[in-house]
C-alpha cells in the first residue's frame, strides 16, 4: 500500500500544481469573463492553445491522469478516487502560495475536513482483511470413509 499512496501524493502534486498553472494561464488570456462575444471566443481560444502556461497545465493533467489510470488498474475505485481528493489540499496550498489568492479560515476548515476522509479512507484499506485462501478441503474431492 505504501507504494500507492506514494504514486498518489506524487500524482497529486502534479496534478495540484498543473491546475495553479492552468489557472495562471487562463488568466492571462483574459478567459474569465462568461460573455464574451462571438469574436472574442474564438481569440481566446487561440490564445489558450499557444500559452505555454496552459499547455504546460494541460500536460501535467495527462500525467495525473495516466497515474490515475495505473493506480485504478491495481486497486479498488472505492479506495483510489476519494484518495485523489488529497489533491483538493495540494491545491489550496498552491493557490495561496502560488497564485497568492486569499483562502478564508472557512476554505482552510473544509481542506482539514478533506484530510480526514482521506485518512479514514486509508485506514479502512489498511485495516481491511485480506481474502482467505480457498480452504484445501474444497480442491479435493470427498473419499468415503
Amino acid at each position: 500500500m505504501a507504494k500507492i499512496l506514494l504514486i498518489l501524493i506524487v500524482a497529486a502534486i502534479i496534478e495540484s500544481i498543473g491546475i495553479a498553472i492552468l489557472s495562471g494561464g487562463l488568466k492571462e488570456v483574459h478567459a474569465r469573463d462568461g460573455n464574451l462575444p462571438p469574436g472574442q471566443i474564438a481569440r481566446v481560444i487561440k490564445d489558450a492553445a499557444c500559452n505555454d502556461k496552459i499547455l504546460l497545465g494541460i500536460a501535467l493533467e495527462a500525467v495525473f491522469f495516466g497515474a490515475l489510470l495505473y493506480m485504478l488498474a491495481i486497486r479498488d475505485v472505492s479506495f483510489i478516487w476519494p484518495l485523489t481528493s488529497l489533491g483538493f489540499i495540494v491545491t489550496t496550498l498552491a493557490a495561496q502560495f502560488l497564485l497568492h489568492e486569499h483562502v478564508s479560515p472557512g476554505r482552510w476548515a473544509g481542506v482539514l475536513l478533506i484530510a480526514v476522509g482521506a485518512f479514514l479512507i486509508s485506514y479502512s484499506e489498511a485495516a481491511k482483511k485480506p481474502d482467505a485462501p480457498p480452504a484445501a478441503a474444497a480442491s479435493t474431492p470427498l473419499r468415503p470413509q
